[in-house]
This record gives structure tokens, C-alpha cells and sequence, in this order.
């Protein structure tokens, strides 16, 4: 038992792809119901804030908590930095300061929230809130889109090429489920052909990305279903035992997924892209706007 908890050389527990092991499996979950514990608490704790009378927005905690969040958040700026000035390369990898930045953009908005007691008060507190919601929303919208254009949860970006790459090699493993199975084939082939295929009216490329999801797992179950008859009848031929059809089956899930997943990648990349660049354009100039909205939200109610 103790061999198959080894972590092995890992130093880090990834949160997306398949687990290499028992361990990492544990380790995701226990993070994940970490996650969900502090997500409650916090919920809790906002809800005692929100109807209690535990302290105001003007009071030394409260005035602590939006000092701390507007710190938080004016530090966000130090990330575009980063990004723009080769000169702070010296400072760590743009994986980290990308961490920092998530972890600032979703404390600072929160320690806010709790600062105002969740109730609005001045024009220029209203003001300064509706900016920071703003663009904490936008940065979740963000965080999706980026996910889609990257490798792993803070990876480099991918390229067309890579796309397309993956898409081959996944094409080439799931070779032997079309050699088992020539209906999924069919099933898999005419996915790929709907899926990457020129189309001129711009609302029917709009319904195959928002759809395709949806339409790939359809075919992943009704592919997986097929497989799973002709193993059946491999089995009853070939004498497999219990385990080794199992195998057989565990493998062809697999193939399927990742070949439905690098078509999917395929065709839906360049509008991946063109959302990033889009969302660009608009959350920065939301981040600028939120830090003047709370220099003067501080310098008003410093004077008044």
C-alpha cells in the first residue's frame, strides 16, 4: 500500500490532466474540499457581517480591512510591469507574479466587501464599488478564457501548431478504436468533419462553438457505447478475461477523449484567442479606472 501512495520527484500537485498517482488523486481532492470549507466560512462570515452590527466601514477594523483590500488591489498594477518591462525578469517567472496577481485579485475585492459591510453608502463609495466588482468579474471572465489558451492552470500559451499537434498524435492512438469499432469510428469521423469544417454565416460558427462541448460528449458517450459492444464481442473471440477487457475498455475511453478534446481545441482556438485579446482591451482600462475611483473614495473620506 505504501508503494502505491509514493508521490514520487513531484513539486507540484496539478489540478487538471489525469493524476499520477494515488496520492496526487488524494491530494487533489483534499485540496478541493479545502477550497469548498473556506468558501463556506467565508459565506458565514459575510452573513454575520451583513445582518449583525459587528463593526462599521468607518470603524478601526473596518477602515483596516479596506486598507488592507485597496493595497491588495493598487498591487495589481505591479503585475502589467512585469509584463511590459524585460528589466524585472530578475524578480521570478511570470508563472508566480501570475499567481500573485490571481490570489490579489480575489482577496482584495473580498477584504472590500467585508470593509463596506455590504451595505452602500456615499455616491464615490458606490462608485468605487461598482468598479472593483467590475473588474473582479472581468477577471474571472478572464481566468476562464485563459484556461483555453494555455497549457495547465498558470502554463505558457499555446500555439496553433501545438493545437494541431496534439490533434494528430491523439488521431494516431485512436487508431486501434477505429480498427476495434468501425461505427464509432464513423461516429468520431463525421464529429471531426462538423467540427473543423469552413462555415460562412457567422451565427452558425457562433452555434457550433457555444455548442460543441455539449455535442463532443454526446458522441464520446454514444462512441464509448459502441466500444463497449465490440470488446464484449472481443472478449467472447479472444477469451479475455474480466481484467483485460476492462483494460481494453479503460484504454478506448481514453483515446476517444483526448481525440474529441484536440478537435474540439482545433476548432474553437482562434475564437479563444480573439476573446483574450478582446477582454484585454477591456479589463485593463476597467483596473485603471478602479484605482482612481478608490484614490478618490480614501481622499474623500479623509477630508469629509
Amino acid at each position: 500500500m505504501s508503494e502505491a501512495l509514493e508521490l514520487g520527484p513531484l513539486t507540484e500537485i496539478r489540478l487538471d490532466g489525469k493524476a499520477n498517482s494515488r496520492l496526487e488523486l488524494v491530494l487533489r481532492s483534499a485540496w478541493r474540499i479545502g477550497l469548498g470549507v473556506l468558501l463556506i466560512l467565508v459565506l458565514f462570515m459575510a452573513w454575520l457581517v451583513a445582518v449583525g452590527d459587528l463593526y462599521t466601514a468607518g470603524s478601526d477594523l473596518g477602515y483596516n480591512l479596506g486598507l488592507a483590500g485597496g493595497i491588495m488591489m493598487l498591487t495589481l498594477l505591479v503585475y502589467p510591469l512585469r509584463k511590459r518591462y524585460r528589466f524585472l525578469d530578475r524578480f521570478g517567472a511570470m508563472l508566480h507574479w501570475f499567481r500573485f496577481h490571481m490570489v490579489l485579485g480575489i482577496g482584495g475585492p473580498v477584504l472590500v466587501i467585508f470593509h463596506s459591510t455590504f451595505k452602500i453608502g456615499s455616491m464615490n463609495a458606490r462608485v468605487a464599488l461598482y468598479c472593483m466588482l467590475a473588474v473582479a468579474i472581468s477577471g474571472i471572465i478572464g481566468r476562464f478564457i485563459y484556461r483555453h489558451i494555455h497549457r495547465g492552470l498558470y502554463g505558457r500559451q499555446l500555439s496553433l501548431s501545438e493545437i494541431e499537434g496534439d490533434l494528430m498524435a491523439a488521431t494516431q492512438d485512436v487508431n486501434s478504436v477505429f480498427s476495434m469499432a468501425p461505427e464509432a469510428r464513423d461516429r468520431l469521423v463525421a464529429f471531426q468533419s462538423y467540427a473543423t469544417q469552413p462555415m460562412n454565416s457567422v451565427g452558425a460558427r457562433f452555434w457550433r462553438f457555444v455548442s460543441l462541448g455539449s455535442r463532443s460528449r454526446r458522441v464520446a458517450r454514444e462512441a464509448r457505447s459502441l466500444v463497449k459492444r465490440a470488446i464484449k464481442r472481443a472478449s467472447k473471440e479472444e477469451r479475455w478475461g474480466r481484467v483485460e477487457a476492462h483494460l481494453h475498455y479503460d484504454l478506448a475511453k481514453e483515446q476517444i477523449a483526448n481525440f474529441l478534446s484536440a478537435v474540439c481545441m482545433t476548432s474553437q482556438f482562434a475564437t479563444w484567442e480573439r476573446m483574450f485579446s478582446l477582454w484585454h482591451v477591456i479589463h485593463v482600462p476597467f483596473l485603471y479606472l478602479l484605482v482612481i475611483t478608490s484614490v478618490v473614495h480614501v481622499f474623500a473620506v479623509h477630508m469629509y
